[in-house]
């Protein structure tokens, strides 16, 4: 069917092999950009090839492997934060499971069930150690934190009725609340793009960043789409710079776009022109 619609293989065996293991609708979606308009006649357009579009199937797991890790150290940081404020704050290691602590009762309630279901769940020997040394509850703040997903994490700061600890928090990252709220909804949205293997290549998302109003820190000047992987790659960025100065982001994607010279930045939103040379990048 592919080779009727205009897609040149030139190991069928191989190509056969790809589409059992890694299947045709996850790689339909690296396949649709090679597809002349109106797309809906599935004519691909000239020169397209199975091997093009297995490179970029490549490239994009790459890139969120890449992405991973570099979210990986924000998650870790803003963890660390909330904990840090939060316990100093309220002077109470039991805090995220006060709903004293919290704005609206409905949401505290749904993040409580959440925290029990990942409690009841834990094979980590600190809580295994915990539920059979202490007669409490609930562990405390730096223990609960260590279990609970990220998004889960995101909610229980945006909950937070003390605008201090949430101050505090934000501040850290050199934001204010409600940019660093929006943001961190967009790393964990990026991180969920990586943990569940989808496609970040050529993706548009849906959610629009909230951009402060002023910047403590080196930020983008050039116009790019903020619904493409790219402006998420620059929030990233702007964490990293403040939990890992001298970080080699940047490095790690040069490095990258350069085992794959044929991928389209323009296509992740990067914008025309020489991005690196942004303040954000040179940080």
């Amino acid at each position: 069917m592919l080779q009727a619609r205009g897609l040149a293989i030139t190991n069928q065996s191989k190509a056969q092999h790809y589409l059992a293991h890694i299947g045709y609708y996850r790689l339909s979606a690296y396949m649709y950009p090679l597809l002349r308009v109106p797309k809906e006649q599935h004519i691909y357009k000239s020169g397209s090839t199975f091997s093009k579009v297995m490179m970029l199937y490549r490239f994009d797991k790459k890139l969120r492997l890449l992405l991973f890790n570099e979210i990986e150290k924000i998650e870790v940081a803003v963890r660390s934060a909330i904990i840090k404020h939060g316990c100093e704050v309220t002077n109470d290691p039991f805090w995220i499971t006060n709903p004293a602590n919290f704005s609206n009762p409905v949401k505290f309630v749904k993040t409580l069930r959440l925290i029990e279901h990942e409690l009841d769940h834990s094979k980590e020997e600190f809580i295994t150690h915990f539920k059979e040394t202490y007669s409490d509850p609930y562990p405390p703040a730096w223990m609960l934190l260590e279990i609970l997903p990220l998004g889960v994490v995101t909610n229980i700061y945006s909950n937070i009725k003390k605008k201090r600890i949430k101050k505090l928090v934000s501040q850290s990252f050199g934001l204010q609340v409600d940019p660093f709220e929006s943001w961190m909804t967009i790393i964990t949205l990026t991180r969920n793009t990586c943990c569940h293997h989808a496609r970040a290549w050529n993706k548009v998302y849906t959610i629009r960043a909230t951009m402060p109003n002023r910047f403590t820190r080196p930020w983008i000047t050039m116009p790019t789409n903020p619904l493409r992987i790219y402006f998420n790659m620059c929030i990233i960025k702007y964490f990293l710079n403040i939990i890992s100065p001298g970080n080699d982001m940047l490095l790690k994607m040069q490095t990258l776009f350069a085992e794959y010279p044929e991928v389209d930045l323009g296509a992740l939103g990067f914008p025309l022109g020489n991005w690196q040379d942004e303040p954000l990048w040179q940080d």
